[in-house]
């Protein structure tokens, strides 16, 4: 392969092109930028607008009304984390300039990570099978909200996406597993660029269900507030993408997943994986200038940091805690990790770890500004 001869990269190399979000900060990349590097919370308290369940507190997308976003057209049946993903993908798409998509629509997939789908689309939808006068009276229009690849699915057609697509699902991983699995699709040349990253609604029913499931066990997530949000990448080889006028914003270091059966043994996993995926990037721990923790809280939280520290010793890396602000974005909160990291200053390595009480563990390194 040549390299480039201004600065010595390979064009073959992943790199991140375009980002953005749909979080507590509103739509779009720059309040997300802006909130964060502010330090500044987006977990409000209950105004009366939305039912949080158990909690009292959120961090939802605010003023996120899904006909005045994208129109009336497609969207009467279309449900919360749909929509967010819908949003999210022309925001980026717009950054990334007309041509990404229309020119060449078989040449662009979609890796979109999700924690069930829509959550609140699944309960109400067995609920009309139950309580109706026969099980088959309900309304067809909302049956596909209830299958997990919805999101994905209907991002690619409205967005006119013919590369492969593909749901994937890991708990608090699966933002990180998302942009592993699309690295895949790129280096097996299946397709030439891939919108990836992850998508979680807010809803009273997944409230409930998580408040119900972080209080049943000791190894389990403090009951804390919930969040919601999508973020996603535009990630493709840095030759195309300087061949189209974008500028890499991050290459693709490295990348490791282990999983763990005992919890008491999170961390021992979480070390081994950021210490191959370290060694993957050819980056010393000394060299990191910036972790991005899933910073999840109790005996899970702790063990994350005790990796960290033992990995790292005297080594004090800036550290973005980024959950206390958002709430708990479950199967969005790695993917929010990795835009968090793009917020940060730029020509660093940045490390994004993650942590699931189900036993996985995630490490991807990042250099940011450097191609």
């Amino acid at each position: 392969m040549s390299l480039s001869p201004a600065t010595g990269a390979d064009p073959d190399t992943l790199v991140v092109s375009g980002w953005s979000t749909a979080s507590p900060y509103g739509l779009g990349a720059e309040p997300f930028t802006e909130g964060v590097r502010e330090n500044r919370t987006a977990v409000r308290a209950d105004d009366g607008t939305a039912d949080l369940g158990p909690y009292e507190r959120a961090g939802r997308v605010p003023n996120f009304d899904i006909r005045t976003v994208l129109g009336r057209k497609g969207t009467r049946a279309m449900d919360r984390a749909t929509a967010l993903a819908v949003a999210t993908a022309g925001l980026l798409l717009e950054q990334a300039g007309p041509g990404l998509a229309q020119d060449h629509p078989e040449a662009v997939g979609m890796v979109l990570g999700t924690g069930h789908g829509s959550v609140q689309s699944i309960m109400d939808f067995t609920r009309d099978s139950l309580t109706g006068e026969k099980p088959f009276h309900v309304d067809p229009a909302l049956f596909p909200n209830t299958v997990m690849n919805r999101a994905a699915g209907q991002s690619a057609i409205w967005h006119t996406l013919r590369g492969p697509n593909t749901t994937v699902a890991g708990g608090a991983v699966t933002g990180l597993l998302a942009l592993n699995y699309a690295t895949r699709l790129l280096r097996q040349r299946h397709c030439e660029a891939v919108l990836c990253g992850a998508v979680e609604e807010f809803s009273a029913e997944r409230a409930w269900l998580e408040y119900r499931a972080r209080t049943g066990g000791p190894h389990r997530q403090p009951a804390g507030p919930l969040g919601e949000g999508c973020a996603l990448f535009l990630l493709e080889p840095l030759g195309r993408a300087r061949a189209h006028g974008r500028s890499a914003l991050a290459v693709l270091g490295g990348a490791r997943f282990i999983a763990f059966a005992d919890p008491e043994r999170a961390d021992e996993a979480l070390g081994r994986a950021v210490t191959e995926a370290l060694k993957e990037a050819d980056v010393r721990p000394e060299e990191v200038g910036l972790l991005v923790p899933s910073d999840s809280g109790g005996p899970l939280g702790a063990r994350e940091d005790a990796a960290l520290a033992g990995i790292f010793g005297e080594h004090r890396p800036d550290r973005l805690r980024l959950r206390r602000l958002t709430g708990d974005c479950g199967a969005a909160a790695a993917s929010l990790q990795l835009a968090g990291a793009l917020t940060a200053p730029a020509d660093r390595p940045v490390l994004v770890t993650s942590l699931d009480p189900d036993g996985q563990t995630g490490a991807v390194v990042l250099r940011t500004g450097t191609a």
